[in-house]
């Protein structure tokens, strides 16, 4: 499942910094990431980290479910056993959870 989320959610960041007109370079100097990175999470290649994610939700201006929601897409059990299982992950940080919180918040 981790791949087939990596490659949908990449394809949306691809969307949606096209629509809004925005380079890689640009939109990766606006998010503070490599442009290789970027680059790499588009292709599906790589995850972001929560506070990268976060960046990229309120530059675009889309809701988490927005971004969180695939052509075809898995169960919504399915989902929330996903990220139930990546939050059991997570160190006790509370910056982290703090923003995992507010994303999975949107998503419900």
């Amino acid at each position: 499942m981790d791949s087939y989320i990596q490659q949908q959610l990449g394809n949306k960041i691809r969307k949606y910094r096209k629509l809004k007109g925005l380079s890689q370079e640009q939109l990766a100097e606006e998010i503070g990431i490599a442009t290789n990175t970027l680059s790499s999470i588009e292709r599906g290649n790589a995850f972001m980290t929560a506070q990268t994610l976060e960046k990229i939700i309120k530059i675009f201006g889309v809701t988490p479910q927005e971004m969180f929601t695939f052509p075809n897409s898995i169960s919504e059990e399915d989902r929330y056993t996903y990220i139930l299982k990546k939050l059991d992950l997570l160190k006790a940080d509370a910056e982290k959870m703090q923003i995992v919180y507010n994303v999975v918040k949107g998503l419900v």
